[in-house]
């Protein structure tokens, strides 16, 4: 792998450790960038690389990232390096890859979010871990219902009709047809702003705060809760 990102290996006869910390700091010291070296982590940390181990990738990319904060950067549940704020101390670049799921935790975020988003936690990539969360409202409608759409056209196949597929209430009165229908126009919403990264290609990296992060976590656990105590009405 030295040889091909064409880093020299300058000490072979020690451990690998040993060797990777040789070539890499005369690979910095003589061409004075990073390039070479960002190339050799980059094609390490390949997820494919890890198809027959999976269960390995993640604790990596997590002890990575810890480094990796260092230098202002962080690496992402599909391989791909990514500017981050530069942390300073060892306490903060641990806090990144830990502080955020506590807390969602303390909010008492519905557990299929978490599930979804965990490797995306772990690079505390805020915008790409709540869009991996809104993914995992659309793998639910999918299960409920048996549908394979997806984005808006699942939430109308799902969510609208007479009846639907799904009903977050009996449906008797105007008023629950109304929640119903706002309910749909949510999940809509929701995956447009989110989902479809065709659409929001340019902002794919946005500025996302930690706080804003949480209050989607906490609207997409909402989404989950009602989805949860959902039922299917009798089609006739």
């Amino acid at each position: 792998m030295l040889e091909t990102c064409r880093i020299a290996d300058v000490d072979p006869t020690q451990t690998k450790r040993h060797r990777l910390y040789n070539a890499f700091a005369k690979e910095q010291n003589q061409r004075q960038d990073s390039i070479r070296i960002l190339g050799f982590i980059r094609k390490a940390m390949k997820p494919e690389r890890f198809a027959r181990f999976p269960e390995r990738f993640e604790p990596m990319r997590a002890h990575l990232n810890r480094a990796l904060a260092f230098a202002g950067l962080a690496m992402d549940a599909s391989g791909t390096l990514a500017a981050v704020e530069q942390a300073r101390t060892l306490s903060e670049a641990q806090r990144r890859a830990q502080e955020l799921r506590a807390d969602l935790t303390t909010r008492g975020v519905h557990p299929d979010v978490l599930r979804f988003c965990r490797e995306e936690l772990l690079a505390d990539n805020y915008f790409h871990a709540v869009m991996e969360a809104v993914k995992s409202v659309a793998d639910k409608l999918r299960a409920r219902t048996g549908l394979i759409d997806d984005g808006a056209a699942l939430v109308d196949r799902a969510l609208t009709g007479d009846p639907p597929m799904l009903a977050i209430n009996p449906l008797k009165t105007e008023s629950e047809k109304s929640e119903q229908k706002g309910f749909a126009n949510l999940l809509r919403g929701t995956f447009g702003m989110f989902r479809n990264t065709t659409a929001h290609e340019a902002r794919i990296n946005w500025p996302m705060t930690k706080d804003d992060a949480e209050d989607l976590f906490s609207l997409v656990s909402l989404i989950h809760r009602r989805l949860d105590a959902a039922h299917m009405p009798p089609r006739v």
